[in-house]
């Protein structure tokens, strides 16, 4: 009698889909956090063949910076049509006016850290229990030691110190009203691992994830897009490079890595050389101090 083997995507695979039909099973109110980045077109592409017989069971909702990728929302907005789920849309500048937050500052001034009031926001209007999130371990230390299951308090805080175990694979979902769970399902999965199921999967991407023509400006040793978001000086140089996105948030806070892959095999070839995790390559945000992404989540980030 033959043995039946899964080899590792099948594995990651399983797992994830097992992580999301649990959200479905002891939630009431999830929603699917969609950026149209690489990592939540993977968790949407899961959650499809999740529930492939029936209708995604999660609300999709991008917390909008206003300093996006155009060619991201348009992917968005696409992708979701396709699916054929609700998106909620809200936008970090509404609440900055709503709330008379001071905007950022700076030559690229990021919003980045404002999203998690129009995070809290959102949960609250739509009284969401469960939020799924694109994060992995591989990212960051921080992502490294939150479980899968990433219980919150009423007020969206993480505290790294009371988190649940999670033996055997058994997530436990039970809150109390007001608190709400972030989920990972993705966690265990590391960039190439997500390259080379989006290859596997032949799952399409927006095209800033490969190489292409754009004006850049050296900031500190890292190349960040000319938008109309900056606020450059006279002596900053603007110059056209081949460059690709490992990873996507604003346009004032990610770096591109210059290169000249234009398929997924060769973005693949790039990930296998590199030595440098995709957020500490190419996330400005996460530099602001060591312990940048621990006290946005502490905070109620993502």
């Amino acid at each position: 009698m033959s043995k039946y083997h899964l080899n590792y995507l099948d594995q990651l695979e399983s797992e994830s889909i097992y992580i999301l039909r649990e959200v479905a099973g002891q939630f009431e109110r999830p929603a699917l956090l969609f950026s149209g980045g690489k990592d939540s077109i993977v968790l949407a592409h899961l959650a499809s063949k999740a529930f492939r017989h029936g209708k995604i069971p999660f609300t999709f909702v991008h917390v909008d910076t206003g300093h996006n990728f155009p060619e991201v929302l348009n992917f968005r907005d696409q992708l979701v049509k396709e699916l054929e789920v609700d998106l909620v849309v809200r936008k970090v500048e509404d609440t900055i006016k709503a709330k008379s937050l001071t905007e950022p500052k700076g030559k690229f001034p990021s919003r980045n850290w404002l999203q998690t009031y129009t995070l809290l926001d959102t949960i609250e209007e739509f009284e969401f229990d469960a939020c799924i999130g694109g994060a992995r371990r591989d990212e960051e230390k921080a992502r490294a030691k939150e479980r899968i299951f990433s219980v919150r308090d009423e007020f969206g805080q993480w505290d790294p110190k009371l988190q649940r175990p999670e033996l055997w694979n058994i997530f436990n979902g039970k809150i109390h009203k007001g608190e709400n769970v972030r989920i990972f399902p993705i966690s265990n999965w590391t960039e190439l691992d997500v390259w080379n199921y989006i290859r596997r999967e032949k799952i399409e991407l927006p095209s800033i994830y490969f190489s292409h023509d754009r004006e850049v400006v050296d900031f500190n040793g890292q190349w960040i897009a000319n938008s109309e978001h900056a606020s450059l000086e006279s002596h900053d140089f603007i110059t056209t490079k081949k460059i690709r996105y490992r990873t996507v948030g604003d346009m004032t806070c990610t770096a591109a890595v210059e290169s000249h892959a234009v398929t997924i095999d060769a973005v693949i070839e790039e990930i296998v050389a590199t030595r440098i995790s995709e957020r500490g390559e190419t996330r400005i945000d996460d530099r602001v101090t060591e312990a940048a992404m621990e006290d946005r989540k502490k905070g109620g980030y993502f």
